[in-house]
């Protein structure tokens, strides 16, 4: 399994991989065709998101490994981090 992230992360180097984070609360939005998910994980203020075709058990309070890469989004006129996931899985 770890050789599998090893080999992505070499692959695109702009990827970040954090294991055994715990998340704080998780929001899951509906749109036209995707539920947009949103994480907030302990000791970090930035906002984890992904896109999934159908809903998702509530992952709060659950402790996850993550797979994913810095982005920018313009929210109320203004520039914000976002933290755009690529690959989730409980820890």
């Amino acid at each position: 399994m770890k050789s599998n992230i090893n080999k992505l992360l070499k692959k695109h180097e702009a990827l970040i991989h954090s294991d055994n984070l715990k998340v704080l609360s998780h929001v899951q939005r509906d749109t036209d065709d995707w539920i947009i998910n949103t994480l907030m994980i302990e000791d970090c203020n930035t906002p984890f998101k992904y896109k999934r075709k159908t809903r998702y058990k509530n992952l709060k309070g659950q402790r996850v490994n993550l797979t994913y890469y810095r982005a920018n989004e313009r929210v109320a006129g203004f520039e914000m981090e976002i933290m755009n996931v690529v690959r989730i899985k409980i820890a």
